[in-house]
């Protein structure tokens, strides 16, 4: 395979891929605290935030096929996992300033090691860590819920429902974690990527239909719609309730969010390895 002007096997690229992205895993390990911030935040939000819209909240209309009444803490319920995702990508792509600045970046892009291998080490790692804390969560919700934490949500998800929900996840994932990688690499300081994240990403959470549902018409409907993450939750929105919902202009189409959420990471992904192939300049911020 000839990325960056050298020839490498697949397998050499695979072993140099999981062992960057078993390094993301073992930093993770040690420094534990990244999962209070990545598990902990959004489950606090999902508890103070329902309880506070929880009276106010007006179900939108495709809520109307489900067996019971939707409330609050189960709309939000697929957008906090996908929230748990972002901030496993964002920790886990802060980790390029952190390894530009401790000099070990410069060492392995002066290794023979495929471009797209580095990129693809860095998607592994954070990809996993987001999948094992998404997955904790979906285990923890129904939980909090069953104990009279939460008010009572209607989501009996078993393992049929598990394995394609966790498996799009996976997707958004990659392309959250591929966003953030873009945003990352041409940084120099931590300080700056959390100001680009306060401006990009989390608005881009925000009009996803995660915290919110989306309005038919109006200026704020045309930014839902253009937002690739509207896919991401509308999709695993629809495998939580195996896809028993209608199609309507707030929910699109399975299908429609899968080809979305492919063809966004994709282009990330592209967007990576092309930045990381380009000659070594001066970084942004």
């Amino acid at each position: 395979m000839d990325v960056s002007g050298g020839t490498f096997g697949v397998a050499s690229m695979f072993h140099a891929s999981v062992a960057l992205g078993w390094r993301e895993v073992v930093r993770f390990l040690r420094q534990r605290s990244r999962l209070v911030g990545a598990i902990a935040q959004p489950v606090i939000f999902w508890i103070l935030f329902g309880a506070g819209l929880h009276s106010s909240f007006q179900p939108p209309g495709w809520s109307s096929e489900l067996h019971e009444p939707l409330t609050y803490q189960e709309y939000f319920f697929p957008g906090i996992a996908v929230l748990i995702v972002l901030f496993t990508a964002i920790f886990s792509t802060i980790t390029i300033i952190e390894d530009r600045r401790d000099g070990f970046l410069q060492g392995v892009l002066a290794a023979p090691v495929s471009r797209l291998a580095i990129v693809a080490g860095k998607l592994l790692g954070g990809v996993f860590l987001a999948l094992v804390q998404a997955a904790l969560f979906m285990v923890i919700g129904p939980l909090l819920s069953s104990v009279g934490v939460v008010p009572q949500i209607d989501l009996q998800i078993s393992i049929l429902q598990w394995i394609p929900a966790l498996c799009f996840l996976a997707l958004v994932a990659v392309e959250l974690t591929a966003i953030g990688f873009v945003m990352a690499w041409p940084m120099n300081s931590t300080q700056g990527y959390h100001a680009l994240m306060s401006v990009f990403l989390m608005p881009m959470w925000l009009l996803s239909g995660a915290f919110f549902p989306g309005g038919e018409r109006g200026w704020l409907s045309w930014l839902i719609w253009a937002n690739p993450l509207t896919y991401g939750v509308a999709g695993f929105r629809r495998l939580l309730y195996s896809e028993a919902l209608p199609v309507t202009s707030e929910l699109p189409a399975l299908s429609v969010c899968v080809a979305v959420t492919f063809v966004t990471s994709g282009l990330c992904i592209g967007a990576s390895v092309w930045m990381v192939s380009r000659p070594a300049q001066h970084n942004v911020v």
